[in-house]
């Protein structure tokens, strides 16, 4: 082979092997994410829990492992925020379609007092069968707040006519357990779905 066309031979070969790379590395980039909640990833709160659901067994986030898992904090006598998210949260699921299953909705009591295990499942349950709520105890829940950064107050004197101020966003991890998105109340279905898409395609 004469010299010139061996270097050129040679100079292809070198040429071509980061093109390769390159090309392998856009067929392996993850999906761009464009969120419309707020993005908190790689947050050092908000990493977890070990609760009672209200079937009475102990449940942690590896008990999601492949899932979505949005989790907020509220009560069964609360008059809008609670039921407008699982409301909403319905939505969400059934905008999934083959999907659906592949979100789990979490709903932790800030009111044990009053939410028996019998009345958060009735609660959920009537949202969707799927969908399960924990609840803390006094203690638990004192941990929790201060873990996910959320706000939470008995008014009224009352011993059974109080009600109860709360946070009212959602926590979205993606499907490895991972914090990922804060969703503010009052976002709507839409929203939630398109980022909860994007979790589940591996954004």
């Amino acid at each position: 082979m004469p010299i010139a066309s061996a270097t050129a031979t040679r100079r292809t070969l070198v040429l071509g092997v980061p093109l390769a790379m390159l090309l392998a590395a856009g067929c392996s980039k993850k999906p761009q994410a464009n969120f419309a909640s707020t993005d908190i990833t790689g947050a050092e709160y908000a990493q977890g829990f070990t609760l009672t659901d209200h079937n009475g067994q102990r449940r942690t986030l590896k008990d999601f492992q492949g899932k979505a898992v949005a989790v907020f904090f509220g009560f069964t006598q609360c008059p809008d925020v609670c039921p407008t998210t699982l409301a909403e949260m319905s939505q969400v699921k059934a905008m999934l379609g083959a999907d659906g299953g592949r979100l789990q909705v979490l709903l932790v009591t800030v009111d044990p007092e009053r939410d028996t295990a019998a009345v958060l499942k009735a609660y959920t349950e009537a949202f969707d069968p799927a969908f399960l709520a924990l609840r803390p105890t006094e203690e638990e829940l004192k941990s929790l707040a201060s873990d996910f950064k959320i706000y939470f107050k008995k008014v009224g004197d009352s011993k059974t006519a109080y009600t109860m101020d709360h946070s009212a966003g959602t926590y979205l991890f993606d499907p490895q357990g991972r914090i990922r998105l804060y969703s503010r109340y009052g976002s709507g279905a839409k929203d939630l779905h398109a980022d909860i898409r994007q979790l589940l395609d591996g954004a």
